[in-house]
């Protein structure tokens, strides 16, 4: 019993944390997985501008936000700490974000550590300035944003890019990025804040991509006037070499990058060593003893233009002090397009708690899947409008039919005694053409057998035999013989008579079988377009994860459930309307047989 308690317990809904600000109305969880199976961070690295993508794949709610997002906050796992953050794009046209935060601890090998992104309050001011993301130690950092920013320094340091030569690009690994052809660069002469201080060390680090092996690129470095500290390619292999007081020293990666990829590339000076990274991990080091180099940076070429790149660079950093191991492997693994580091959570509201799957996936459905959903919808009514139609249409004439046949059965002598309503033909008739979704159930004065199939065949066999028998009024018989000829003419206009009314009993089930055709296909067309949409999303924002994939995923499955919404209901229905029409023309085949049966016995 208690092992029944305790899981009926963790079924129920749990209550939601405290919220942080009643004025936000939503959030979003985010945590980070450093275990081996993830980003497999051993140490705890502290102060690590963490990167938060944002797109249709994991994120449906650009609709609820400012449209700069400047309502957007974000907070830590305490639920009471405000973090430091900024925003580097956002587009809720396309459905797309790039936030940085500045999360304080990232315990190692854990995933318990979260932060929640606040989100919907219309009345919110400016979010914090850029500069606040980052420590002191960081000289410069360049997203490469578009237009006026795409030379701008993050930092508080003001190290904006002076020229630039290189072909700034709007969709690259994370927003904008530079793209270099073998002769361009992007230059920053010296300042106070951009220099190699022996005591202290530093930090190089960038994003790059190449599409072919390197003579011997630089990647991002500091010239002085012969003295140099840079990140190069050769080949495919990434190096980093420094001038110091022994001379030039160099650490070389005994791995090739593979082209086509972006790679995280980083080189750290202090403590006597020259340790190279590449995506995150150590790939080589030396011993070094830095000397003061306090020129200018420069990225994708060297001073004397002797070092160009051919390929593309993104998020390019310096800092003033030589970063650990583990806060460069986090930065690695939290801003690819691979980013296993974080992990993508729910979204809650403040007023009920957790937002429903059901919401979550309707909130991520398409244009072009709410087009197809909307399409089954007038389907589905359309079918569900037959069916009633119909049931209501076949049980009146079953009834009627079952009146009828009391009757008839009951009758002996004349057959065509009862054949003495008014308004026969046109009644009868009229009621066989009613249409199914507007089924006539007679008026006062019309025959009471108004929607019998049976009296239908009967009514017109008598019109037949009036003609030939010489009947003068109804029910009144001339002493005359049918032959078999006339005979065998009745049981022919009889059979027209039920084929025509077999058709309309048929009439509208064309309706059902295109909603039991159709609606699946039409369900399968917009999960295939909804799919292609999310994966294009997901291709352009760079976050491949299985949280970034599933929620358009679900959405675009959500238009597969509808078609099956309606061929199901619909499939049902037909079923069991086309048995019903079965039996009434198995009735009308035998009444015809009965009624020829009996005429010929009555007037041979």
């Amino acid at each position: 019993m208690r092992k029944l308690l305790a899981v009926l317990f963790c079924c129920l809904p749990m209550a939601s944390h405290a919220w942080w600000n009643d004025e936000w109305n939503f959030r979003k969880e985010i945590t980070f997985d450093s275990t081996p199976a993830a980003a497999d961070i051993a140490a705890t690295p502290v102060d690590v501008p963490v990167l938060v993508r944002l797109h249709l794949g994991n994120f449906g709610y650009f609709g609820d936000t400012k449209p700069d997002g400047s309502d957007m906050r974000v907070v830590a796992g305490d639920d009471k700490t405000p973090l430091k953050f900024h925003i580097e794009r956002y587009d809720p046209t396309n459905q797309m974000a790039f936030i940085w935060v500045r999360v304080p601890r990232i315990a190692g090998a854990s995933n318990a550590e979260k932060i929640y992104l606040y989100y919907g309050n219309q009345k919110a001011t400016t979010a914090p300035p850029a500069a606040d993301t980052y420590d002191a130690t960081q000289a410069a950092v360049y997203h490469f944003g578009a237009d006026a920013e795409a030379l701008a320094d993050s930092t508080a340091n003001d190290n904006d890019a002076a020229s630039s030569t290189a072909e700034m690009t709007p969709a690259s690994l994370i927003g904008g990025g530079a793209k270099f052809a073998g002769s361009s660069v992007i230059s920053k002469p010296s300042t106070a804040s951009l220099r190699l201080i022996p005591a202290k060390g530093g930090t190089l680090s960038a994003w790059v991509r190449i599409d072919q092996p390197q003579g011997n690129a630089q990647v991002v470095g500091l010239d002085d006037q012969g003295k140099r500290w840079v990140i190069g390619i050769r080949g495919a292999q990434v190096y980093s070499a420094l001038t110091g007081a022994s001379g030039e020293v160099e650490a070389l990666s005994s791995e090739q990058i593979a082209t086509g990829a972006w790679h995280h590339v980083a080189a750290t000076v202090g403590g006597g060593k020259l340790i190279l990274f590449v995506d995150g991990k150590e790939a080589a080091n030396v011993a070094a003893q830095p000397v003061e180099i306090a020129g200018t940076l420069n990225i994708g070429n060297s001073t004397a233009g002797s070092n160009g790149l051919i390929g593309e660079v993104d998020e390019v950093q310096v800092a003033n002090s030589a970063r650990a191991p583990e806060w460069i492997a986090a930065s690695a693994k939290a801003q690819g397009q691979e980013s296993p580091l974080v992990v993508y959570g729910a979204d809650a509201q403040k007023e009920g708690g957790d937002v429903s799957y059901f919401k979550v996936t309707m909130q991520n459905v398409t244009v072009d899947g709410w087009v197809v959903i909307i399409i089954l919808a007038i389907m589905f009514v359309i079918a569900l409008l037959v069916m009633i139609a119909k049931a209501t249409y076949l049980s009146k004439i079953k009834k009627q039919n079952a009146a009828f046949l009391k009757e008839y059965q009951a009758m002996h002598g004349d057959p065509t005694a009862l054949d003495h309503e008014e308004s026969k033909d046109e009644a009868g008739d009229a009621a066989l053409d009613e249409s199914p979704f507007m089924p006539h159930f007679g008026e006062k004065g019309e025959t009471k057998f108004k929607f019998s199939t049976l009296y239908r065949l009967y009514h017109h066999g008598v019109q037949q035999m009036s003609g030939r028998v010489g009947l003068k009024s109804a029910g009144a018989r001339a002493a005359t013989t049918l032959t078999p000829q006339s005979i065998e003419a009745i049981r022919a206009t009889m059979d027209a008579t039920m084929v025509r009314m077999t058709q309309k009993l048929q009439s509208q089930m064309v309706l059902l079988s295109i909603a039991i055709a159709g609606g699946p296909f039409l369900g399968l067309l917009g999960t295939v377009v909804g799919v292609m949409i999310t994966f294009a999303a997901i291709a352009a924002s760079g976050d491949v994860n299985v949280n970034a994939i599933a929620p358009g995923i679900a959405a675009a499955l959500a238009a597969t459930v509808a078609g099956l919404g309606v061929a199901i209901p619909a499939l049902f229905g037909y079923n069991w309307l086309n048995t019903q029409i079965k039996e009434v023309n198995a009735d009308m085949r035998v009444f015809v047989d009965e009624f020829v049966t009996r005429v010929a016995e009555h007037y041979s």
